[in-house]
């Protein structure tokens, strides 16, 4: 299993049995810094749930029900949920002003330099600069908290439109909005951290796929697909697979990813779709087919949770949606 390491050094992951069987300091430790500054939120559950004080049968409830790090988030987002007002506000209050620290990180954690960083926020032009500035002076005013957004995948012209978009929303959409920022956060954090239990095959999640000919009203089988990972931060993707649809229109061998091979990040299906209506006598193509190779892009957020990708497609159009 993952083992805590001192403070000077990397902390590595921790499994999430291992981690539920912590003393309240190497807990704290280990993911007391998912919520900005705010190991509270972290004490508190383990005080009510973990705590030796505690009657070891509740303790043993817990960590029978805790069975993946989604149940394990949900249940620690409840302290914040249930919190006071104050607590909610000086939660968001202990977050770094996304605009206004542009250029000086000093004083922010580890976490939120490297998510601003992923941002590309340094690669404002004046422009984009001084707009950036003016609706964060704006949405300071309103709020009187900083402008939150879990910008670990996100673009600076992502947050530039997010912060454009919610500066006008009322105060109580705004702490909605702004809590659910930070709980994104405080996920995406935890997963850094956490490892599925001992011996388990992943966290439980994976990815299927299901192509449909919609011109034909039949699967499509024989359509070669490809699916690849970007990695983090960039734009350069590692092919994962290849792979042929069969008679079903489904991939031979069931989920194209699974257990260890099922993360989180962003991901690429690619379909042949003009080599596979090629074999269609019917299919009227041109000889620059509209559609030939179709690039789909799509992000896996909770390796907890089925993912079902398909592709629904003609010769001149398609579709897809995420289902389960």
């Amino acid at each position: 299993g993952g083992r805590l390491l001192t403070k000077t050094m990397v902390m590595e992951k921790v499994k999430l049995d291992a981690l539920l069987s912590l003393p309240l300091g190497d807990f704290v430790a280990a993911i007391g810094g998912i919520y900005e500054a705010t190991p509270w939120i972290v004490e508190e559950f383990y005080a009510s749930n973990l705590s030796p004080s505690l009657d070891s049968s509740v303790v043993a409830a817990t960590k029978g029900r805790i069975t993946n790090v989604r149940i394990l988030f949900e249940e620690i987002r409840q302290y914040i949920k249930n919190g006071s007002h104050e607590k909610k506000i000086d939660l968001l209050k202990s977050h770094p002003d996304l605009c206004l620290k542009l250029e000086q990180c000093d004083g922010i954690t580890k976490e939120s330099r490297q998510e601003q960083g992923r941002a590309g926020l340094s690669t404002l032009t004046a422009e984009e600069r001084s707009k950036f500035l003016d609706l964060n002076r704006r949405y300071c005013r309103r709020f009187n908290f900083p402008f939150i957004l879990a910008v670990r995948n996100a673009s600076k012209y992502t947050v530039l439109n997010a912060l454009e978009g919610r500066v006008n929303s009322t105060i109580e959409e705004e702490l909605s909005c702004a809590l659910s920022q930070v709980d994104k956060i405080a996920w995406m954090r935890l997963l850094t951290k956490v490892d599925p239990v001992e011996g388990a095959d992943g966290h439980g999640g994976f990815l299927t796929c299901h192509v449909l000919d919609t011109a034909n009203g039949s699967p499509a089988a024989g359509m070669q697909i490809e699916l690849y990972k970007y990695n983090d931060g960039s734009q350069k993707r590692e092919l994962l697979k290849s792979l042929v649809t069969n008679s079903d229109g489904r991939l031979d061998g069931g989920p194209a990813l699974k257990g260890t091979e099922f993360d989180v990040g962003q991901y690429e299906w690619i379909f042949y779709v003009g080599d596979y209506f090629a074999r269609d006598s019917l299919s009227r193509l041109s000889g620059l087919p509209f559609l030939d190779v179709i690039p789909l892009r799509f992000g896996l957020d909770d390796p907890t949770e089925h993912y079902h990708v398909p592709l629904l497609v003609s010769p001149w159009s398609y579709s897809t949606y995420r289902g389960s």
